[in-house]
């Protein structure tokens, strides 16, 4: 087999039957190293067509018009390498659970493929469409290095201990992609995506405009090449500073599946780069991956409740601890905070779609100073994130505010007003990092 089958999890009881495949691609937005995709190739054969559909649901919660338009540029690029190689590229518009049920019905298909997805929204879209399907329906997971139904069967406490589970199995799993072969099979026709009026048509928040970064697998592709050739090496010691431009700004390509994580880890593998070799990929691997496990495992990742017990606690009691500042979210979304620093984040993130890690801890941890309480505090911090990174919506946005406000993957501190005993960030820490004045004047406008 082309695809090592523990990447593979069957998502519902029905037969396998001959007929067209389907491939109903969701995470991995990509024509190479694209693990469900080759194996939907591998399905159909030379006797079977393979057809591949993307269902564009125009009211995603959280999504604007920034990440649809770098959406659908990488999916425009994705129909022409498809199509270069014989294989025909659907784009719907709609509910999954009635679309591609609907479109397995059209084309008489004999089973589906799709990718490995984490959140609870597209769990909730597969098992619909698993439900309705009189053919097999199999997710794929091409998005992290280790299988995440692999490495461990519960939600895990800390990086730590995930490490070793990761490390255990990344030889195995860490291996080249094959190329995709082009279609053998007559395929049914298909007319081309007339992309300019679906963007006329789409009828989403238009208020949070494109950003200028490239989308699609070459700009990807080229983002990588020049992070391991300029940055690689000074990653582990400059990573931490927001003005040193030391990290790899991958984040919106591996959230739109633009580029496999695993052609990241690859690149930085045969680095020998050193430290920064190793940093990268622990950030890259284990703590990505981290995320996913927590958002397949717990229920509640969207919201306060998947916090852990020690920080809940802990936040409870300091419910009531009186605020330095107490702003709204239309306050903080407006960067009219009393803090430069601040605000200056939030501009960064509202102008480019992109904060710079460090800045996004302290950003969420001061979300939670100036709330009135932590539930407000989170359901700011992760509409915000979702509204304006091109990266939003993604398990490692959710774990990241977690972490940020209720403490997930970490361990208590030194008890704080308002904290309690969560881990606490403050500008002096900021200017001990880096030239905060630099940055503030940078963004602070």
């Amino acid at each position: 087999m082309l695809v090592n089958p523990a990447r593979i999890h069957r998502l519902n009881a029905a037969p396998h039957v001959p007929g067209p495949i389907l491939y109903w691609m969701s995470r991995d937005q990509r024509t190479a190293d694209n693990w469900g995709l080759l194996h939907a190739r591998e399905l159909a054969g030379r006797d079977h067509p393979l057809v591949v559909c993307f269902c564009l649901v125009p009211d995603y919660p959280g999504a604007t018009l920034r990440h649809y338009d770098f959406m659908l540029s990488g999916l425009a690029r994705v129909e022409a390498d498809l199509a270069a190689l014989g294989i025909p590229f659907i784009l719907r518009r709609g509910d999954p659970g009635v679309v591609i049920p609907r479109l397995v019905a059209e084309l008489g298909a004999g089973g589906v493929v799709t990718d490995f997805d984490p959140l609870r929204i597209k769990q909730g879209w597969q098992r619909a469409v698993a439900l309705a399907l009189p053919v097999a329906l199999m997710e794929v997971d091409g998005h992290n290095v280790v299988p995440a139904r692999q490495v461990s069967p519960k939600q895990e406490y800390a990086a730590r201990t995930i490490r070793p589970k990761i490390h255990r199995l990344f030889g195995e799993y860490l291996e080249e992609f094959p190329a995709l072969e082009p279609q053998a099979a007559a395929a049914p026709s298909q007319p081309p995506t007339d992309w300019e009026a679906l963007r006329a048509g789409l009828d989403v928040d238009a208020a949070v405009s494109p950003v200028d970064l490239v989308a699609g697998e070459d700009a990807a592709r080229e983002a990588l090449a020049r992070f391991v050739t300029d940055r690689l090496a000074v990653y582990a010691e400059r990573r931490n500073d927001p003005n040193a431009g030391a990290t790899s700004r991958l984040s919106a390509y591996f959230h739109f599946g633009q580029i496999a994580p695993q052609r990241a880890a690859l690149a930085a593998a045969a680095s020998g780069r050193g430290e920064g070799q190793a940093a990268f990929l622990e950030e890259l691997v284990v703590r990505r991956e981290l995320s996913d496990n927590f958002c397949l495992h717990n229920p509640h990742h969207d919201t306060l409740a998947g916090a852990p017990v020690w920080a809940l606690k802990t936040l409870d009691e300091h419910r009531a601890d009186p605020r330095p500042y107490c702003y709204s979210r239309e306050e903080f979304e407006g960067a009219r905070t009393h803090s430069p620093l601040w605000n200056a984040a939030q501009n960064e993130m509202r102008r480019t779609g992109f904060m710079h890690g460090y800045m996004r801890m302290y950003w969420a941890k001061k979300i939670l100073e100036w709330s009135s309480s932590p539930e407000e505090a989170h359901a700011t911090a992760l509409a915000l994130n979702d509204r304006y990174q091109l990266d939003g919506r993604d398990p490692n946005g959710h774990v990241g505010v977690l972490w940020s406000l209720a403490g997930l993957h970490d361990r208590p501190w030194k008890t704080r007003p308002v904290f309690g005993s969560v881990r606490y960030m403050n500008e002096r820490g900021c200017r001990r990092k880096f030239d905060a004045d630099r940055y503030i004047e940078r963004w602070g406008g």
